[in-house]
Formats: C-alpha cells, structure tokens, sequence
C-alpha cells in the first residue's frame, strides 16, 4: 500500500510518495540547491526546514540530500500512535557518559585543548564536542526545547545549570580508572559529582539570587538521568586483553554500572534513558589498529571482534534494564538500541546521503581510512622528520565518521532522528513520540 504526504518546497507542493525509489525525484527542488523553505504536512503534523545563507554556501548539494533524508525520516515517524511509555515533560536532564555525550567536561577538566576544524558546523569554533558541530545529547535537549547542556566542570562564563548539568567526561569507564588510566572521570566518579552538585544546589537554593541558575529541588526526582558509557571500557581493553578476557569482564563493567544507577534512585532519581553501545569495530581506528588482517573484518569492513564485544556487552546491558524496570516499579527505564541504528547507518550509509561510512573526515593519512594515532584531528605533528596537520575533509556532511572515533554532526542528527522515533527503545514509545527534530543545520 502506498502512503501520501504532501510536501511544499518555496510555496509549490509536491506529493511525497512512502515507497518512492528515488528521494532524488521526489525532491527534484532541494537538489537544485535554491530551495528556501520545505514544509511537509501530515496527517498530525507538520514540519518544516529554512535555510540560512551559511548552510547554502557552505554544502548545497550534499545538504539538500541530507534534508530530504532526514525530512522523510521526521515524516516517518508521525505514522505512528501513541501507547503508553516514557513521558517527555522534563523539567531537567542529568546527563553521565563519555565523549559521545561530552559538551566540553574533559576540556574543561584536564586542560585538554580541541583545535580547528573541531566545531565548525555548528558552533564556528571549537565547542569542548569531539565532533564537527552536536552531539546527540545536544539534538535530543533541542527535540525537548531545551538548552545545551552545561558540563559540571565548566565554571566559566556564568554557566547556567537550570535545566540540568552534564557529568559526561571524554575518555571515561565505567569501571573506576587503574593507575594506568589516561581518564579520571569514571561513572562512579561522575555519580559522585552529581551527589555533591545536588547537595549542594540544595544549599544554594537558600540564595534566591540563584535560582535562575540552579534546578528546582523537585528537579532531582522528576528529571530525567541520561547514560551513554561503556564503549571505553572495551576498546581501552583490546589494547592489553584477548578478546575471551573481555567477554568475561562484561558483568563486572555492568555490576559497576548497576552499583551507580542504584545510588542514583536512592537519592530521588525516576527517569533511566540508557544508550547501549554503538559498533566499535566500525570506527576507523580500531579498523586501523586491529583490522590490518583482511581475516579479522567483517563484510562491512570492521573488526569483528570489537563487535562481538558490543553485542554481549548490550545483550546484558538489555537484561540488566529489564531487571531494573522489575525491581523499581515506581521508575522508567528505557533502553535505546543506539548498536542497530549506527550498524543500520554505516550498512547503508549512501541510502541516508553519506559518501564515507568509515573512513575519518578530519585526520592524516588519506585512503583509505585517513586516520593516525599520532596525529589527532587539528593537531600538527612532526611523522617521519615533517610537519604534518590532521585537517578537515572538504564536506563532513558526507562523512559518518569525523575524526576516527566520534561521529559527524551529520550522523549525529541521523541517528538522533531514528532515536526520536520510539521504534529503537525498550520500552517502545514510538506512537507518543511528539517531538519533531529540528534541521537547522
């Protein structure tokens, strides 16, 4: 059965057809790249992307593309009807993770410096984000019509924390940091800065002064705790482990994990969003470090035992959720399957308007992965007796991987978009989803 919505682009409407072989045709305007308004219309909604001067000047072709992609997607996800989950009305997020979520912690934490390109999508310089523009923290806090989030270690600036605080760190564990560890901010180490931002907000609150920068006392309980952590635990391992090893840590990593969740709930906290974890052995480092023998990949082109790892490490993960949505009948918890999305994407990465699925847009080294783990994306560094600079691709919105290890801003609103529509989640919430992401970009 085929299913109609009606799109307008610059005022002419154009019927937007579910089975359609070609986006190409059925968005012949956008590709011509003098679009400046796309509105679609459905049957609940509607949605709708203006362009800046910026966007059209700095990639017309390949946005034009992306935007039809991601429309269809936004469109998508209005087919389905609400059921009973995860209820969006937060006054607050608290956020625990690693660089997939960090919004400027370990720079701010460490001294650590990000250079140019980083953050030359959407925020015009260097941001703290591992990433060429946001994350997917940041697309979500925006499809709740919230602002970015505040890393708890950034003080300058009059950071405001009214809306929640960002405990995520780059490079952390879950598992507390060894001697060797480059990374300090473990989970336990983040829930232990929440307990303290908490207690004392709660003293601070005495100030009426301060209210418009600190979260309500009721926020604790009715916010909502976002986690995304883990990957760090096993890629860091497969430097030094056998991958039987590795396996065998996993319900120690998640024991570790359960252990902060509880310290969580015991001081008021009610709404869990989990991330599981994405594809390791697609991202380009690991590719380049593990992945020299042809034997070791998969028939995608990544390390297949990374990906091993992620599955068991997601398949407990899963469980532990389940038993936590048993055990605190008073809590939500949701998992989000952010593994089958990324795996979705990178299987599939010209359906969405991507060029590279694995290859880094900011690196050194070129084809075929362009990534050097000595020079780090905006660094230059002397290899072999010369100078060498880890720049920017000319178009990040056709990479999915941006430096190696994280994703494009690009990839980021994919995944966010596929995240948004419910169909991902345990428990599903995709008939009550009511956000539409908003493509600024």
């Amino acid at each position: 059965m085929m299913h109609t919505k009606d799109v307008s682009v610059n005022s002419t409407r154009i019927p937007l057809v579910w089975g359609s072989s070609s986006l190409k045709q059925t968005f012949a305007a956008l590709q011509k790249g003098n679009f400046t308004r796309v509105v679609g219309t459905g049957w609940y909604s509607v949605t709708q992307y203006t362009t800046t001067a910026t966007s059209q000047a700095l990639f017309p072709q390949a946005m034009a593309l992306k935007i039809c992609v991601l429309l269809t997607i936004t469109l998508c996800s209005l087919f389905f009807r609400p059921t009973n989950s995860i209820d969006f009305n937060f006054p607050a997020i608290f956020n625990f993770g690693d660089s997939n979520s960090d919004t400027g912690g370990l720079v701010a934490g460490v001294g650590d410096r990000l250079d140019p390109p980083n953050g030359q999508i959407h925020f015009q310089k260097p941001s703290g984000r591992f990433c060429d523009g946001r994350l997917i923290v940041d697309f979500l806090m925006d499809a709740m019509d919230m602002p970015f989030l505040n890393p708890y270690l950034d003080s300058i600036g009059l950071p405001s924390f009214r809306k929640g605080c960002n405990f995520a760190a780059a490079g952390s564990t879950i598992l507390p940091p060894t001697g060797s560890s480059a990374f300090p901010f473990s989970f336990g180490i983040q829930v232990a800065q929440f307990l303290r931002f908490k207690a004392r907000v709660l003293e601070l609150l005495k100030n009426k002064k301060l209210d418009r920068y600190l979260p309500a006392a009721d926020y604790f309980a009715k916010g909502l705790y976002m986690f995304d952590i883990g990957q760090n635990d096993l890629a860091g391992a497969f430097y030094s482990k056998p991958l039987d090893q590795i396996l065998a840590s996993i319900p120690t990593i998640l024991a570790e994990f359960e252990a902060g969740i509880n310290k969580l709930y015991d001081q008021g906290a009610r709404n869990f969003w989990l991330h599981n974890t994405g594809p390791l052995g697609c991202l380009a480092q690991n590719v380049a470090n593990f992945g020299s023998d042809p034997s070791t990949l998969d028939e995608l082109g990544c390390v297949s035992s990374h990906n091993q790892a992620a599955r068991l490490l997601n398949l407990q993960l899963h469980a532990l959720c389940k038993k936590l949505q048993s055990q605190y009948s008073d809590a939500n918890v949701t998992y989000v399957d952010i593994f089958t999305i990324k795996s979705n994407l990178i299987m599939n990465y010209s359906r969405y308007g991507f060029e590279q699925p694995i290859m880094a847009c900011c690196g050194y080294g070129g084809l075929p992965l362009n990534y050097d783990n000595i020079v780090r994306c905006g660094q230059t560094k002397v290899v072999n007796g010369s100078s060498v600079t880890a720049k920017g691709c000319s178009d990040s919105t056709e990479y999915v991987n941006w430096d190696g290890i994280h994703y494009t801003e690009a990839a980021n609103q994919y995944v966010s978009s596929q995240i948004l529509t419910g169909k991902y989640s345990d428990p599903s919430f995709s008939d009550q989803m009511p956000f539409l992401l908003k493509l600024k970009f």
